[in-house]
């Protein structure tokens, strides 16, 4: 079943709705402007949002005062205040623009809206707004153009959000044109079905270069610190800051002061970003999923895996499983590792305690093994110093995955969750990373079923029950030749 496109319903709605109303939508506009300009975004810092509803949540906060919020934004430190101005599905209004510039003269204000024509950007700037959001995914490429050349004629700026590819070319241009008006912003949400993937702005983040505000899908502190870890000027913060106005502050300080200390998850993030990107754009590649081959044990398998063309490679170090390599398995595997180059190289675990764990956990630190895979483990049980390195966690079940476990992973930041499920009942919520019983009869059912991102295959490409962890080089191939048709 097709999805429906949200955003395509918003902007026919408004075409209809500035066919009756006019681009004022009823509202009394100032004749001129009477507040001055605010430089927005100059400098690093949280966007925080004055907002009543959504399409994916429905109603947020439906009795905020839109003056009083935006005052207790101010107070806790927003760099600026974002005012969402669509009144159908987000319920603002352009007399909540005015009221807040009105009230609020020291602090930034974007105007948040759905806008198409210039004559929407001029009533924009006499309402007191100091930027206006324009999205690239709905305008073309001459009329973001043209509306930004109108912000710089009117000497505020533009807030040019992108999602995708053919989004970030478009505003890359504008930039070129109008260099000083426009910031980029990167929307983890996709406009289309609300869904969110915390890495799309990751991904988008270095081409377009310079100041790169992150938008949506941030719900916890920890998450706001570790965006700023990954070098995003600012953050966009709308639902939770609209809940919890006074709670805000805690986010702008994890936000402010979260890139004064070193994070190799963060930047773990930011290379599986263009990893991702890489993959989607690899014409041989991009019509199949990633593929993990796990539970190696033996250097010629681990030839054959990336022989056949695998994305990460996968090591066990617990107590317990058969396929574990802590100690000579592994020596004998350790020298090889550095040549594997294009391949990301997954330690295993279980119990972060146990000495399997401990000699994977500095394994990683050494750099001999790209990223620690925290196995069935509770995001609250895990040390801080270990959710620094580059990490993803596992949630594990037999029958189906328990979405609230999944949400909880992702409110705390993290963009990759392995879903690991003999029963095949995973959580559509984020991107898919599926493993749990994936065999070469299975396995094109699967991604035909839930478009995973990545597959994670040990046990179903080895042919010797008794030999586990070792891999039958034609099951092996049959299974890269089956993802790949």
């Amino acid at each position: 079943m097709q999805k429906t496109n949200i955003v395509a319903k918003i902007v026919e709605q408004r075409k209809l709705d500035i066919k009756n109303k006019g681009f004022g939508f009823g509202h009394s506009i100032p004749v001129e402007r009477k507040r001055p300009v605010v430089p927005f975004m100059q400098s690093k810092g949280v966007i925080l949002e004055v907002k009543r509803a959504s399409p994916s949540k429905g109603d947020i906060a439906p009795d905020l005062n839109a003056v009083e919020t935006a005052l207790t934004y101010r107070k806790n430190g927003a760099k600026a205040i974002s005012c969402l101005t669509e009144e159908n599905y987000f319920k603002g209004s352009l007399s909540d623009l005015i009221n807040i510039c009105n009230q609020v003269q020291d602090v930034a204000v974007l105007r948040k809206d759905f806008l198409l024509e210039e004559e929407e950007i001029e009533i924009s700037y006499r309402c007191g707004a100091d930027a206006v959001l324009l999205i690239s995914g709905i305008l073309s490429q001459e009329k973001l153009i043209s509306m930004a050349g109108k912000c710089a004629s009117l000497g505020i700026r533009a807030l040019v959000e992108v999602r995708t590819q053919e989004d970030a070319y478009k505003a890359i241009e504008a930039h070129k044109a109008y260099p000083e008006t426009i910031v980029f912003g990167v929307n983890s949400r996709n406009l289309k079905d609300f869904s969110i993937d915390l890495l799309a702005p990751a991904m988008l983040k270095q081409e377009l270069g310079g100041k790169v505000i992150f938008e949506s899908g941030i719900c916890t502190a920890e998450a706001s610190r570790l965006i700023a870890q990954m070098g995003f000027t600012g953050l966009l913060l709308g639902e939770f800051a609209a809940r919890n106005p006074s709670k805000a502050v805690e986010f702008v300080k994890a936000f402010c002061n979260g890139s004064e200390a070193p994070n190799l998850s963060a930047d773990f993030n930011l290379k599986l970003a263009l990893k991702i990107k890489k993959h989607q754009t690899d014409a041989k590649k991009n019509k199949r999923p990633m593929v993990k081959i796990c539970g190696l044990t033996r250097t010629q398998d681990i030839d054959l895996a990336v022989k056949f063309g695998a994305d990460f490679i996968g090591f066990i170090f617990a107590p317990g499983f058969e396929r574990s390599v802590y100690g000579q398995r592994f020596d004998t595997i350790k020298e090889k590792l550095s040549s594997y180059t294009d391949v990301v190289k997954v330690a295993v675990i279980t119990d972060t305690e146990s000495s399997e764990a401990k000699y994977a956990i500095q394994m990683v630190k050494d750099g001999v093994l790209d990223c620690l895979q925290f196995h069935g483990l509770s995001y609250k049980n895990i040390r801080a110093e270990l959710l620094s390195l580059p990490h993803y966690f596992a949630v594990t079940d037999s029958a189906s995955i328990d979405a609230s476990a999944i949400r909880t992973l992702s409110d705390y930041g993290e963009a990759r969750i392995l879903q690991d499920c003999k029963g095949h009942e995973y959580c559509k919520q984020v991107p898919l990373w599926i493993a749990g019983g994936i065999t070469v009869e299975n396995v094109q059912n699967l991604i035909k079923t839930y478009n995973p991102e990545l597959i994670d295959v040990s046990g179903g490409i080895e042919s010797n029950s008794s030999q586990k962890g070792i891999k039958d080089e034609q099951l092996l191939e049959k299974l890269f030749n089956l993802i790949e048709n």
